[in-house]
């Protein structure tokens, strides 16, 4: 047995590990960790003689004034991925993955640790018990496996219907493929962001989404939807092993009363159903709500529900309660936050 990691600077071995992986999506990828600039990215990995092995993805990051270190997974779903399903790996691997990431998460001083975890991929075996898998709430998925047709027939009957009404008053849906495309994409989601009142963490600039389309680890894609010239909506999927993603998405605010979404995400459907791929995975509701407007209009879509988890770790106790009181001396703490002293 072996514990090791690799930083990013080792990017040919970082991609033939995650192409190794019986399971993962790009939020596993190198190039996706290489967007990630609120700490140092690595890949902590346990690996038995067998060559079976388990490997985790996390984002380490200094915390302010002291000589400890936390750490955090990049925005969507991480989460440890495997040579095998966990099932088939032997069991003693599991045990000594465990034990390996407690003796590291305390030599390198990491404090707290966090994973916001894949809803498709099974990972709970990897971490449970160590720290607390937590179920937050539920996420949307069109199950591809089905013919088109039945595909459709899970719609919601109001968006079946308004999906006439959007091709017959002349929206179109197009692959982007110039940089004034991009472009126009970039400022309808930044209006989009600032329409919902977002959080600065789901800002990007322009290199970010130009860096994310080309990536060479994962196939994504922008989808535009336009109405007399002018883009009215547009999304970014991604196409890995056999999940597709719905990852970043607009909507003008000239056309937001039409819904042209609706129109993008059935062609992504289309278009995923014709790679062969299983799943078309829309995500949840914002800040974890299985009941706000968001995850309404994704379940409009189909009833195939997938459960979202984090994963927390308090590694050191005491340093974690100091550094919460010293915190609360500061600021009222959100108590739904992790690690808390950060929230």
């Amino acid at each position: 047995m072996s514990s090791y990691t690799i930083q990013l600077t080792d990017k040919a071995k970082w991609k033939e590990l995650v192409d190794r992986s019986i399971s993962y999506d790009f939020h596993h990828c190198h190039s996706y960790h290489e967007l990630e600039h609120s700490g140092t990215p690595f890949l902590f990995v346990v690996a038995n003689e067998a060559d079976d092995f388990i490997a985790f993805p996390l984002v380490k990051r200094p915390i302010p004034g002291t000589q400890y270190y936390d750490c955090t997974s990049v925005y969507g779903y991480a989460g440890p991925i495997s040579s095998k399903p966990p099932e088939s790996l032997p069991p003693q691997l599991l045990i000594d993955f465990q034990e390996e990431l407690k003796v590291f998460v305390s030599k390198e001083k990491i404090v707290a640790a966090f994973t916001r975890m894949h809803p498709i991929i099974e990972q709970d075996s990897f971490l449970d018990p160590l720290g607390k898998v937590i179920q937050l709430n539920k996420t949307v998925a069109i199950d591809l496996s089905l013919p088109v047709d039945l595909q459709r027939q899970q719609y919601r009957k109001a968006f079946k219907y308004r999906l006439n009404v959007l091709r017959r008053s002349g929206y179109t849906v197009k692959k982007a493929d110039t940089a004034s495309e991009i472009k126009a994409f970039v400022d309808i989601y930044t209006q989009t962001m600032d329409r919902v009142n977002a959080q600065e963490s789901y800002y990007f600039d322009e290199d970010y989404f130009r860096n994310f389309l080309n990536s060479e680890d994962f196939t994504s894609f922008l989808l535009l939807a336009y109405k007399d010239g002018e883009v009215a909506a547009g999304a970014i999927f991604t196409a890995t092993r056999n999940i597709m993603q719905y990852h970043l998405a607009g909507t003008s605010e000239t056309y937001i009363l039409d819904a042209p979404m609706k129109l993008v995400i059935d062609e992504a459907r289309l278009i995923g159903s014709e790679m062969g791929l299983q799943y078309l995975h829309l995500g949840g509701g914002v800040g974890g709500s299985d009941d706000d407007s968001l995850f309404l209009f994704k379940a409009g879509f189909s009833d195939l529900n997938f459960t979202y988890r984090v994963w927390q770790l308090v590694a050191n106790q005491p340093v974690y309660e100091e550094l919460v009181a010293q915190k609360q001396k500061e600021k009222t703490l959100n108590p739904n936050y992790f690690p808390l002293y950060r929230g």
